[in-house]
């Protein structure tokens, strides 16, 4: 019990100090020292009771003690009552309390005394629901005693030791749910599998994961929007038929007749055909599959076309398929700069779709790749055949900018790296005829240099290039990243140092270095979770707990790039928050990401509708948030 008393202390000591509250920790004398219990489960329940006691308090002081019960005392759960000792932890507070008639209803989820969504105090979401479920899967029990404005005492009773049947604390885990696991959190990270060619196809997935969202859901039960099904409408793609050695083509299409013609298209050049009607079920698909290579629309429901596409060229083991943007969105240089290996626009002829096809089929084919450098100087040129020279990768380095016209009239690159200072023809205007000439427009190309560059001079190379990299300590590591993005280069194939250094890179995201973000949200366990997250991303975090409080950190912090707006929140909600926010001079841009824990029908068109710029659920999957927010943050 040291131990438990010892978490908390770490865990709500700097949240007491932040709040300006006083917090008291007290253990009895003769308490006992051990208990059997699952210490998971238990550290969950107290972490609950006491961040709804700090988000209920505003000034006086919280309190945790732990004790041993009174003798004799009547217990609802048969458990607590043939216990030889009862341990009790109470939690107490000098907040707001709770009315006798509102006591019964603040275990159920998402409720509290004041329900409404612009309620003076932040909510208990499904925080007491859980907690009361696991106290009484730990032979436990909670109670609480409250009055209103007089502060409020919730007790965890457990038995010292679960009783026989039972058994030791890893089958009350399990009964839990599992021994390992925590339950739910603000903030869950889902990883990426491990790189692995396709499972073997016994058959379609279970039914249960390719059913159609049913039509008629019980009322105001929450839920997320399930993916759309391919037979649904008429789609049979070739999942239950892929076999290791295959060649597969996933097509990730809204429109299901058009995904029907990429269908049979792709069969037609001897490809096994996926398909994913939204983007959602396209992650999975590649997670599951490894395609050889993705056909991409941009107006997908749900997460969009370039989440989707930001997601799988930020994950190492995916970063490498060939994505192919076949979209009525006109965003050509957006795609090709993010790592598309090309980009079709709506409508579309037989032509270009068979063009596309055989581009697929010579890239499978042509298993190394090719690059381009253009540098005047022989050492940096000899650096970087060394930095991002492979077996899987074929490097012609020149001079001059004529050397580079030729090379590229006569043989296909795949990227190319190129100096602006250049004897002669000088880089700018190799750019210009390069991105002029249709036959190599689509070619990647990375400004590689010392120069530094004007205002107007890198809005002109932003037309043309995809990246600039300007020659600094951490510039040969975006180097060998930025080629092996657009070589399309398998990062687990690559030696260990250079996996390393991507490694090192990734763990940094560059995008969201220096970046100011500002989290709106009255859960200080979410704020700690996504300050965590996203301060080990090079971003600076500010926050605020209400949407009045909101508006005046945004006014001291007017350089904020992007804000995380909780939708339930004390005194004025997250729709009237991002509305006010709207009306100050110069927000009106500023990308503002809605986040709730109730995922209802209609919670993305509110938001969207009061001016947020896009819309994500809790429990928050990091990998999609930080997609979202680097879609956001792109320009």
């Amino acid at each position: 019990l040291k131990d438990v008393a010892s978490y908390v202390d770490r865990t709500f000591r700097p949240v007491a100090e932040q709040k300006g509250l006083e917090f008291k920790l007290a253990v009895d004398p003769d308490v006992p020292e051990t208990i059997w219990t699952d210490g998971q489960r238990l550290q969950q329940v107290l972490k609950n009771l006491l961040s709804n006691a700090f988000k209920f308090t505003r000034q006086g002081n919280v309190a945790l003690t732990i004790r041993k019960a009174d003798k004799g005392r009547r217990f609802n759960n048969p458990t607590l009552d043939a216990a030889d000792e009862v341990v009790a932890f109470s939690v107490s507070d000098t907040g707001i309390g709770i009315p006798k008639d509102k006591q019964r209803l603040i275990f159920e989820a998402f409720q509290q005394a004041d329900g409404t969504t612009s309620r003076k105090y932040g909510g208990t979401g499904l925080g007491l629901t859980i907690s009361r479920e696991l106290a009484r899967l730990l032979g436990g029990e909670i109670r609480v005693e409250s009055a209103e404005g007089e502060g409020s005492t919730f007790t965890l009773f457990l038995p010292r030791e679960l009783p026989g049947e039972h058994g030791r604390p890893g089958d009350a885990a399990d009964d839990a749910g599992g021994s390992g696991g925590r339950g739910p959190s603000p903030v869950s990270s889902t990883p990426s599998p491990a790189p692995a060619r396709r499972r073997p196809r016994g058959g379609q997935r279970p039914a249960a994961e390719s059913a159609a969202e049913p039509a008629s859901p019980p009322e105001g039960e929450e839920r997320r929007r399930r993916p759309r099904d391919p037979q649904a409408v008429g789609i049979h793609d070739d999942r239950s038929e892929v076999e290791p050695g295959d060649r597969v083509v996933l097509i990730i299409e809204n429109d299901p007749t058009f995904a029907r013609i990429l269908l049979d298209m792709a069969r037609e050049k001897g490809f096994k055909g996926l398909v994913g009607l939204d983007g959602e079920t396209g992650i999975e698909l590649v997670r599951e599959f490894q395609p050889d290579a993705v056909t991409l629309d941009i107006d997908l429901p749900g997460i969009d076309g370039w989440t989707v596409l930001d997601r799988l060229k930020h994950a190492p083991e995916t970063r490498h398929i060939p994505v192919h943007i076949v979209s009525g969105v006109g965003k050509r240089q957006r795609g090709l700069r993010q790592g598309a290996l090309s980009y079709l626009e709506k409508p579309v002829s037989k032509e270009a779709l068979d063009s596309a096809f055989e581009r697929i089929s010579t890239f499978l084919a042509d298993g190394v790749k090719r690059l381009l450098v253009v540098e005047d100087d022989e050492n940096q040129r000899k650096s970087i055949i060394e930095l991002v020279g492979e077996d899987d990768v074929e490097i012609t380095a020149v001079a001059t900018a004529e050397d580079a016209l030729r090379e590229l009239s006569e043989k296909h690159y795949d990227c190319m790296v190129l100096d602006l200072g250049l004897q002669g023809m000088d880089g700018f205007k190799l750019l210009e005829q390069v991105k002029g000439s249709e036959a190599v427009q689509d070619l990647p190309i990375i400004i590689y240099t010392g120069k530094e560059l004007s205002q107007q001079e890198e809005t002109q190379l932003r037309r043309y290039a995809e990246t600039i990299i300007v020659k600094d300590a951490k510039s040969p590591e975006r180097l060998l990243d930025e080629t092996a993005l657009f070589l399309h280069r398998v990062e687990a194939k690559l030696p260990d140092q250079k996996r390393r250094m991507l490694e090192r890179l990734h763990s940094n995201d560059s995008v969201f270095a220096g970046k100011k973000v500002m989290i709106v949200d009255d859960d200080v366990r979410n704020i700690f979770s996504l300050t965590s997250v996203l301060e080990s991303q090079g971003m600076s975090v500010v926050f605020a707990e209400n949407g009045k409080d909101a508006l005046v950190r945004l006014k001291e912090n007017p350089d904020v790039d992007i804000v995380l707006m909780d939708v339930m929140m004390p005194e004025m909600d997250g729709y009237e928050t991002t509305r006010a926010i709207r009306e100050l001079e110069g927000f009106q841009e500023l990308p503002i990401i809605s986040l709730t824990a109730k995922a209802m029908k209609g919670d993305r068109e509110k938001s969207i509708a009061a001016g947020a710029s896009d819309y994500i659920t809790k429990p928050v999957d990091t990998d999609q948030l930080l997609s979202l927010m680097r879609v956001w943050l792109y320009r």
